[in-house]
């Protein structure tokens, strides 16, 4: 659902750029390309709707200066297999209800799953196989006020930096989606030797989100379902 946008002169939301560190991890932390998942118990590993299980491609500790979901632990799956754009279903001017299980044509359901998770304290027994584990570091710094366009770079919290127009969209709840994380266009996650390829990537000895597109994490503020978060992508 398009709207227009109203940019609070004054209000400069608190940012924090991600950055991948090089050494392989050996042990579980909590900001991470892979590793090892930080899941709220009674929360299983995410499956795609081929049965494969989806691969872990960042997890990270939300600072608590961001607004709404300051504490939460965020935690980004995709399959592997299946790659493609996220397309929104809309009913009544909301999103469906559960629409993080909703059918993305011509899939049955979505190939990707975002938790915002807010029990997460201990990691899974096991890695993620395929993507390679490195470290994330979160540096805050300031971006503009007042242009109603933050930095294009991987970073939590701040302004998106739309790369067409600013999206909106109304959970089924009904509270209105917040904008949480960005991943920037052509980002690749490094997989480990031998890993099959990623449908429509780039190059064999990565993954990608999304197709590669710009991707904008918009969640539900009043947490209504751990998984309530729509991914936006544009190019």
């Amino acid at each position: 659902m398009i709207e227009p946008g109203v940019t609070d002169m004054c209000a400069v939301p608190a940012a924090h750029a991600i950055e991948v560190g090089t050494e392989p991890l050996d042990r579980p932390v909590r900001n991470s390309v892979g590793g090892w998942p930080f899941l709220d118990d009674g929360q299983e590993w995410p499956e795609c709707f081929c049965g494969e299980r989806m691969a872990l491609f960042f997890q990270l500790d939300i600072p608590l200066d961001v607004e709404s979901f300051g504490g939460d632990h965020l935690l980004v799956f995709h399959c592997r297999a299946h790659n493609d754009a996220s397309d929104a279903q809309l009913a009544d001017g909301r999103l469906v209800p559960r629409y993080w299980d909703a059918p993305q044509p011509p899939f049955p359901r979505p190939f990707w799953r975002v938790l915002l998770q807010r029990h997460a304290e201990l990691p899974t027994a096991e890695p993620e196989p395929s993507v390679r584990a490195l470290p994330l570091t979160l540096r805050p710094f300031a971006e503009t006020p007042g242009e109603g366009r933050g930095a294009q770079v991987f970073k939590v919290g701040g302004e998106p930096s739309w790369a067409q127009y600013a999206e909106y969209y109304r959970c089924a709840c009904g509270a209105d989606l917040v904008y949480v994380c960005q991943v920037p266009e052509g980002m690749e996650f490094a997989v480990h030797p031998g890993q099959p390829e990623q449908s429509y990537s780039v190059r064999a000895d990565t993954y990608g989100l999304f197709l590669g597109n710009e991707v904008y994490l918009l969640a539900c503020p009043a947490h209504c379902d751990p998984a309530a978060v729509w991914p936006v992508n544009q190019h």
